[in-house]
């Protein structure tokens, strides 16, 4: 169950942990035996979008050769033509939370992957922020998370875009929240996340506000530091 000192953590890093969970169930972390190389992968699918070489690769995220080998083939067997469009997108995450309706979540996270804004996520967009989320620093954590939350990404966050976000996690996580949320509890929620977060108390919150209150929350800290040896 959820409880709600977990959705008071989650409005900040909810987009790291259940995304870590997704690929937990595709497999994607799964060891990588034997000496088969990323360009042979990318070579024998039978793809419309072909990945760029694994070097440059290399050179533009923080993976290990075999680490993009079995993101590759976890990503390759989710999406055979090489990209993942919306619905798409969204039908992967509705298995994982059949308990609720995960499809506006899955739509602001699809937002936050789709870089080039052209409709759908490569496996190099897919790399790219996935880099930032498990091996990129603080900071650049959480500037991706604040991207993710900045809905029409003005460079800042309202309450409107944060009720949004709520109401789409609260959504998602259907029965498994305890206790049972009241209506107006996503609008508690987001309250509660103003008044640590505003520093200025101007009704929006600014990516320094944001990353300086973020710092300084031991539980945020705590949790950031769970994604630092997942693969």
């Amino acid at each position: 169950m959820l409880t709600l000192d977990g959705l008071e953590i989650i409005a900040v890093l909810v987009v790291m942990g259940l995304f870590i969970k997704v690929l937990e169930q595709f497999g994607m972390f799964e060891p990588v035996g034997g000496e088969d190389s990323v360009e042979d992968d990318f070579e024998l699918s039978t793809v419309c979008h072909r990945p760029e070489s694994m070097d440059k690769l290399q050179e533009q995220t923080k993976f290990t050769k075999k680490e993009l080998q079995v993101l590759y083939r976890g990503f390759k067997n989710e999406c055979p033509s090489g990209v993942v469009n919306e619905e798409n997108f969204k039908t992967i995450y509705s298995q994982f939370f059949p308990q609720g309706d995960s499809s506006m979540y899955a739509h602001f996270l699809f937002e936050a992957f789709d870089t080039d804004k052209n409709g759908s996520v490569s496996f190099e967009d897919f790399v790219f922020g996935l880099s930032i989320i498990l091996r990129g620093t603080v900071n650049d954590r959480l500037n991706w998370a604040f991207n993710l939350y900045d809905l029409n990404k003005d460079g800042c966050i309202t309450k409107e875009e944060m009720l949004d976000i709520m109401k789409s996690i609260y959504d998602m996580m259907g029965k498994y929240t305890y206790p049972t949320m009241q209506d107006d509890a996503p609008r508690e929620h987001v309250e509660s996340f103003f008044q640590k977060m505003d520093r200025n108390k101007d009704g929006v919150v600014t990516i320094d506000e944001f990353i300086e209150s973020c710092k300084k929350d031991e539980n945020i800290m705590q949790s950031m530091q769970l994604f630092d040896n997942v693969i």
